[in-house]
C-alpha cells in the first residue's frame, strides 16, 4: 500500500516523513488553507504538486522550479492537458466521488495518467475532512490504479484493511492527521502507517 501525505507546509515535518512515506504533496491552489508558494527539498519520497485548473505553463514552471516528480490535477483538467504533462512528471488525476458519480468518466483519462485519486466530492476540491461511501468503489472497473482519499483518519484503519479492490494502490492522508491546516500529527502518522503495513 503506497502512502501519500498531502498538504504539507513545514520543512521540518517534511524531513520527518521523507523516510517513511512514498509521496509528499504540496498544494499550489491559492484558495486552499494549505497553499504554498515554494517547497522544501524532498530526498526520498516522490515530490507531488497539487493543482486545480491551473494553466499548463504554470504547472510546467512548478515542475521545473520545485523539482516535482508528480503532478496531481484536482480540477476539470482535460485528458489532453494530462497527456501534455506526462512527459515531464507522473500524473495523478483526482475525481470527487459522491452517490451520483459516474466512474465511466475516468475512461477518457486511462491512457494519459499514471494514477487516479478518488476523493470526497466538495466545492473546495478536497481537504474537507469528510469520507465518501467507500462501497461506491465497487463501481470502478478500470485498469488504472488509484489512491483513496477523503477524510482518512486513525479511526479508518480497520476499514482500510478490509478494502479489497484490485486497483487500490495507496491512500492519501491529509486533514485527518492535522492539528492545524498544513501541520500534521507526526506521531499519529507513524503509528497509523506502522499498523497499516
Amino acid at each position: 500500500m503506497l502512502i501519500k501525505v498531502c498538504g504539507m507546509q513545514s520543512a521540518k515535518q517534511v524531513a520527518e516523513l521523507d523516510q517513511i512515506v512514498d509521496f509528499i504533496g504540496f498544494i499550489f491552489y491559492e484558495k486552499s488553507k494549505r497553499f504554498v508558494r515554494s517547497t522544501p527539498v524532498v530526498e526520498n519520497a516522490l515530490k507531488t504538486g497539487v493543482f486545480v485548473n491551473a494553466p499548463v505553463a504554470e504547472v510546467n514552471d512548478c515542475i521545473e522550479n520545485e523539482s516535482l516528480n508528480v503532478v496531481q490535477l484536482h480540477g476539470n483538467e482535460s485528458p489532453e492537458m494530462c497527456a501534455n504533462l506526462t512527459e515531464k512528471a507522473k500524473i495523478i488525476k483526482a475525481f470527487g466521488v459522491d452517490e451520483g458519480f459516474n466512474f465511466n468518466k475516468t475512461q477518457a483519462y486511462a491512457e494519459c495518467v499514471d494514477y487516479f485519486l478518488f476523493d470526497t466530492r466538495t466545492k473546495l476540491h478536497g481537504g474537507s475532512g469528510r469520507q465518501f461511501d467507500w462501497s461506491l468503489l465497487s463501481n470502478y472497473d478500470g485498469s488504472t490504479p488509484f489512491f483513496l482519499s477523503g477524510g482518512i483518519n486513525p479511526d479508518a484503519l480497520e476499514s482500510i484493511k478490509k478494502l479489497e479492490h484490485p486497483k487500490l494502490i495507496g491512500i492519501d492522508l491529509n486533514s485527518g492527521f492535522e492539528h492545524a491546516p498544513g501541520y500534521k500529527n507526526i506521531s499519529e502518522l507513524h503509528q497509523f502507517i506502522k499498523e497499516l503495513q
